[in-house]
């Protein structure tokens, strides 16, 4: 590792990941302006109001892109043991000071700014299991000494999510874990049954809020209910299917004239259908392929295995989110809150994202991925 260390003083970070991240949240920045102005004028009197706060917190999170990714990642091994301090404090902190938006309880006021925990546990979860499965390596085949322990951990950190009733995050959260597990060297027959395991606690976790009973029902037919639950839904495929192959034009959508809540958020997805059409969504989708591919390089291409593993669950925690978003906006899952990493409005988890994009861009230093 020491000399892995000395050959990436000579290195540099790798600038295709750089130029796909800044493109995406520049294209956010247009996308939120357009979706958002009507919402910004009609209740604020400020149409810039949404883009504001957008762009505050890209200039925060590109600053800490850059000083994470000139912050070597094996830090982060020293401190395994404050990371998962901290994840447990802010959501202790959340569920008996936390401030309570759109029905559930998910956010803390830090020196007068409001933050989401689930963000910053997210990230520290996909650490602190990164080093874990490092430790643990020869073990993971092992049911008693593996599988059981992994277990436990997995669902330490995603029930830390769920009791901030955020059950979409804690599912994110556990896929990562769940694909980080397996490609640690977990059997194929102790990640089916933790598959099963996490199905039956989702499962379990929806029968105990009736909204979520009847978000599962409405999926099978928002129509049925086209003014109450079901008029998201609809509205966001009404918005997707007048789009057509090459959309209405930029700040031409119908849908976000209070037709379509949380335009400019959980179902921006939806706008960019309507203005830019179906080939401003496949270009859209193209950048996050692209993203993908760098990303599952640099975890590929990196000998010490913390640093694969800590690559490939920052990746994987971006396209989980981005799967997520685009199969609610689409009507192929029940509806959840789920912003598109990058381009939707949302201070907290765009600083925290492009601060995790910092520590993945680090660890591409010390890969052998080619970068021209």
């Amino acid at each position: 590792m020491e000399e892995t260390l000395k050959r990436a003083k000579v290195r540099t970070i790798d600038w295709v990941l750089v130029f796909v991240i800044v493109l995406l949240v520049l294209f956010g920045f247009l996308m939120v302006y357009s979706s958002s102005y009507p919402d910004g004028y009609y209740n604020g009197g400020d149409p810039f109001y949404f883009l504001r706060k957008q762009v505050i917190a890209a200039g925060i999170g590109l600053a800490g892109m850059m000083f994470f990714a000139n912050l070597p990642y094996i830090i982060y091994k020293k401190f395994n043991k404050l990371i998962l301090i901290v994840c447990l404090v802010l959501a202790m902190l959340t569920v008996v000071l936390g401030i309570a938006s759109n029905g559930a309880q998910r956010w803390i006021v830090i020196a007068g700014m409001s933050l989401q925990p689930s963000e910053i546990i997210k990230i520290g979860g996909v650490l602190y299991m990164a080093d874990y499965f490092n430790r643990k390596r020869e073990d993971l085949s092992s049911f008693l000494k593996g599988f059981i322990p992994s277990l436990g951990y997995i669902a330490f950190f995603c029930g830390l999510i769920a009791i901030q009733d955020d059950l979409s995050t804690a599912i994110i959260l556990g896929g990562t874990l769940m694909v980080m597990f397996f490609c640690s060297g977990a059997r194929i027959s102790h990640l089916v049954m933790l598959v099963v395991l996490a199905a039956a606690g989702v499962a379990l976790l929806i029968a105990t809020q009736a909204y979520r009973i009847t978000r599962i029902i409405v999926f099978f037919d928002p129509f049925k209910y086209p003014l109450d639950e079901g008029y998201q839904i609809i509205n966001s495929l009404y918005a997707l299917g007048t789009g057509g192959l090459f959309g209405m034009g930029i700040g031409k959508s119908r849908q976000k004239f209070f037709h379509l809540p949380e335009a400019y958020n959980d179902f921006i997805f939806s706008i960019i259908g309507e203005e830019l059409g179906f080939v401003g969504c496949v270009f859209l989708m193209l950048g996050f392929v692209v993203f993908a591919w760098r990303g599952l390089r640099i975890s590929m291409n990196t000998d010490d295995f913390f640093g694969s593993q800590t690559a490939l669950g920052l990746t994987v925690l971006v396209l989980v989110q981005f799967i997520i978003h685009i199969a609610v906006a689409t009507s192929s899952m029940p509806p959840t809150g789920r912003a598109l990493p990058f381009i939707s409005a949302g201070g907290s988890s765009l600083m925290f994202l492009l601060c995790s994009m910092g520590i993945l861009l680090n660890i591409s230093k010390y890969s052998n991925t080619y970068r021209s």
